[in-house]
């Protein structure tokens, strides 16, 4: 059964909910969802294993039914022989190659031979029934996993929608210029993902302002690597404290499927890393000197890739 939200806020309120209140909405609605987005990526996973098992079923089936085709068409030619006078060569062929007897023995033989494949007809048939009572209730739950993955999917979309209307308050509550001092320069995240990489990003906002340590991870300072491997860990995902190795470590994403969370790497020689919060904004603890800060990604320099963890 769906979950069913409640207590989502609508309407106009007479006065604009403080960004902190916004934020305890955004999270309010993700622990609604999260138990959602678990139920569906089961029902995803489930529904492609009970596909891959009819598939494999259709396989089996497959050749069971070229074998009856084959068997019905020989008898049938045999019947068609021995009993119907189908060819009359080959019955003259067998009066004039001995006696009577001889040509009674060979009709006996025919028609145990038609016995012995309706026989084996009879097999396959038993087999094929067999498949098809086993394909049948995985094609009825196909159908069923289907449906429930659109529901799903729906209930998504409702979520999806809510949330941008959350956010849409939230910016202005913050104010076009964001209103949060130069090292948080626009609301952080500046678009909430949900799940562990909501939980990377919002570790990662709490850590502006501290300053850059060389190897470190925190909790009280950063490098670059140590930042995003420190955020991501807090949600559940080791990462080694190293550029390049991340780098090795994710999944490839393009620059247009870029969402919160994602990992921006820097340079050819994959020096540096920062984690995206959205809109165009990231989280990096950049150089000496400068503390751990909001900026733009294309200010620090040449964009190596993005990768997602997770």
């Amino acid at each position: 059964m769906l979950v069913t939200l409640v207590g989502l806020p609508s309407g106009t309120a007479s006065a604009d909910p403080t960004p902190e209140e916004i934020e305890a909405q955004i999270d309010a609605v993700w622990r609604e969802l999260a138990p959602v987005i678990e139920q569906h990526n089961a029902t995803r996973i489930e529904l492609t294993e009970k596909r891959e098992k009819a598939d494999e079923l259709a396989e089996r089936i497959a050749p069971l039914q070229l074998k009856v085709d084959v068997a019905m068409a020989e008898v049938s030619e045999m019947a068609a022989y021995a009993f119907k006078g189908g060819n009359a060569s080959a019955v003259n062929a067998l009066l004039s190659s001995g006696s009577h007897y001889t040509f009674a023995a060979q009709l006996t033989l025919l028609d145990q031979i038609a016995k012995v494949r309706q026989q084996q007809i009879a097999k396959v048939l038993a087999s094929k029934e067999e498949y098809e009572a086993q394909k049948e209730p995985l094609d009825r739950l196909v159908a069923e996993l289907a449906e429930l993955e659109q529901e799903l999917s729906d209930k998504a979309g409702e979520i999806d929608a809510e949330i941008d209307r959350l956010q849409a308050l939230r910016l202005r509550a913050y104010g076009e210029t964001g209103g949060t001092g130069e090292l948080r320069p626009a609301p952080c995240p500046s678009e909430y993902p949900g799940g562990p990489a909501g939980q990377a990003v919002t570790f990662a906002c709490a850590q502006i302002g501290k300053p850059y340590g060389w190897g470190s991870s925190g909790p009280d300072s950063y490098d670059c690597s140590g930042l995003t491997s420190a955020a991501w860990r807090e949600a559940g995902v080791s990462l080694p404290h190293n550029a390049a190795q991340q780098r090795n470590a994710v999944r490839h994403v393009d620059r247009g499927d870029l969402r919160a969370g994602d990992l921006i790497f820097y340079y050819a020689n994959l020096s540096h890393v920062a984690i995206y919060v959205g809109d165009g904004w990231m989280v990096d603890a950049f150089q000496p000197g400068q503390p751990v800060q909001m900026r733009r990604i294309d200010r620090p320099g040449s964009i190596h890739s993005y990768g997602r963890p997770g």
